[in-house]
């Protein structure tokens, strides 16, 4: 739903005080960078060694760098909102209790998961480098941001008008009509089913994926002459958080349509173009990405799959793994080594590889083609499965860009469009969670009133939509980075980094809420908290994107 028209505060001092601090947070970061850079560099260059033995140090200052991103792009929020005139109540109060909570975080201890917090003196800075740093203003900010007045203040607002209070102002009109229309679809067509669908293991009805194609989400980002929409990757955002809010399984079917057509978009040819564009941009050709292996996990430079020239078509031979939504999809974009000879990232291509439709009775039914499914906990409606390979056959034409050798280059220069979608989901799966806590907590009866009466319950929720406001801001930062033309793999990174954990921690708290009927497979938070889990996982698991932000920050690249 819209939310109401926010009701102006007039407190000019919150922009001021925002920008300050990320002055006051960029000198630390440049402090900690100086200091972890000393524990694993040697003349001017890191040495892969030190930098995996001190994995704490580097890890924790790509969490420091992520937090003082998250509390620039709070600043940002609160003075375009300010500038608009549109800075209410809620918002106010939704960005002081963030910047208090994540400066709080950054001096006392930043969770980089449920049992390993780094602090300060992790990454080198002693007791007195990190008082140097504090001074009145962020004290005073720990001491009165997130404090128990502005938090009751905000779960009161929350409970007459909770769509108020995510961070969703600021938006432009096109967008804001995007995310109303997504919105209306995933009220209408997926939450009454979503449960359905989780606890059957059922494919994602081929009627709801029909109507996802006429709003136009697999086509989003796509070129108008193409078919597309030709919207940026702002817009993705909007639209996948909002459908992975109704569902992350419908939420993630455009991931693999906005994999393949940034593959085929970057790197294909004329006619690769011409004859995929359109079939993608409409829905009549569902892709899969087909990359990683059962031993290689994110090292995918080491991958093994073979495929092997004869004439005009290629065969391919090796096993693939987590491959989402194979049986149903019409092409796979396949990583492929088609030089056996070169064992590093150079002897790897991607192949645009065609397929027959299949179903749960004859799941592959394409000669040199096998699968088993993978059973999972959660983000289901797809299907998981392991995928044999033994002598499929693909069209020569089919080699992405008619080059071999550039698969892994070419695979690259999705991840930073990939991430900033997969944070948008994780987004879209934590509002889905705060929204069932808060429905939950107001409706269930306890010692004479609501449970949302009580403060460790409401701060519960508060703190849910305080963290999926702030994941928003970085994470849409990123996509206009995008869209922008500049490198994002950083932010990013960054973005998916901290969405993935927020929404675990959303889910896990709104458990928490539920009680014991939390625990109960019939209760769809029970589905959201296995939803969550997966993404600290997959498009780069937390500790592989910590490793990634860590390198970009200590070798200094741009």
């Amino acid at each position: 739903m819209p939310a109401a028209a926010p009701r102006s505060v007039g407190k000019s001092d919150l922009v001021e005080l925002a920008q300050e601090t990320s002055t006051v947070l960029d000198t630390l970061l440049a402090d900690a960078t100086a200091k972890v850079r000393a524990q694993v560099m040697v003349e001017g260059r890191v040495v892969g060694r030190l930098f995996d033995r001190e994995q704490r140090a580097t890890h924790g200052l790509a969490w420091l760098a992520t937090y003082v991103e998250a509390v620039r792009q709070l600043g940002a929020y609160a003075a375009r909102l300010t500038g608009e005139g549109t800075l209410g109540e809620a918002e106010d109060l939704l960005i002081r209790i963030g910047l208090g909570e994540f400066l709080a975080q950054i001096y006392g201890g930043i969770p980089m998961s449920q049992g390993e917090v780094v602090r300060l003196s992790d990454l080198g800075l002693s007791r007195d480098q990190v008082a140097a740093r504090l001074g009145p203003l962020v004290e005073t900010l720990i001491a009165t941001g997130n404090n128990a007045e502005r938090r009751a203040r905000l779960i009161e607002l929350m409970r007459t008008s909770h769509g108020a209070t995510v961070g969703v102002c600021g938006l432009e009109e096109t967008l804001e009509s995007i995310r109303v229309e997504m919105r209306r679809f995933a009220d209408a067509e997926v939450i009454g089913h979503a449960q359905s669908w989780h606890r059957t293991n059922s494919y994602i009805p081929l009627d709801v994926i029909v109507q996802m194609s006429e709003l136009g989400v697999f086509g989003l980002t796509i070129p108008e002459e193409f078919g597309g929409m030709g919207l940026g990757k702002e817009s993705m955002c909007v639209v996948s958080e909002e459908l992975s809010r109704g569902y992350i399984g419908v939420g993630s079917l455009g991931t693999r349509s906005e994999i393949a057509a940034e593959l085929i978009l970057g790197s294909g040819t004329a006619a690769q173009k011409e004859k995929w564009l359109p079939k993608i941009a409409s829905g009549e050709v569902l892709p899969t990405a087909v990359f990683t292996e059962p031993n290689t996990g994110s090292d995918l430079s080491s991958i093994k799959t073979r495929a092997v020239r004869e004439g005009n078509v290629y065969r391919v031979y090796g096993n693939k793994t987590w491959i989402t939504h194979p049986v149903r999809a019409d092409l796979m974009t396949l990583l492929v080594r088609t030089n056996p000879k070169e064992v590093s990232h150079r002897g790897l291509s991607m192949l645009l590889a065609e397929k027959p439709r299949g179903d749960d009775r004859n799941p592959f039914p394409a000669k040199g083609m096998t699968g088993t499914e993978i059973e999972v906990l959660g983000y289901r409606g797809m299907k998981e499965y392991e995928i044999a390979f033994d002598g499929f056959e693909v069209k020569a034409e089919n080699l992405l860009g008619g080059v071999e050798g550039l698969g892994f280059k070419q695979l690259m220069q999705t991840f930073e469009s990939a991430r900033i979608q997969t944070a948008a989901r994780a987004i879209g799966v934590a509002q889905s969670a705060m929204e069932r806590a808060l429905d939950y907590a107001q409706n269930r009866v306890q010692f004479g009133g609501p449970i949302v009466g009580f403060p460790r319950v409401a701060d519960k929720i508060v703190m849910m939509a305080v963290e999926i406001m702030i994941a928003r801001q970085l994470t849409y930062y990123a996509a206009r980075e995008k869209d922008s033309g500049r490198r994002c793999d950083l932010e990013a990174g960054m973005a998916k980094l901290l969405a993935a954990r927020v929404a675990w921690a959303a889910a896990d708290n709104a458990v928490q809420v539920h009680g014991g009927n939390g625990f109960a497979l019939e209760f769809p938070v029970s589905r959201i908290l296995c939803d969550a889990r997966i993404l600290n996982i997959f498009e780069g698991a937390a500790e592989i994107q910590a490793q990634v932000i860590a390198r970009r920050l200590l070798d200094g690249t741009n």
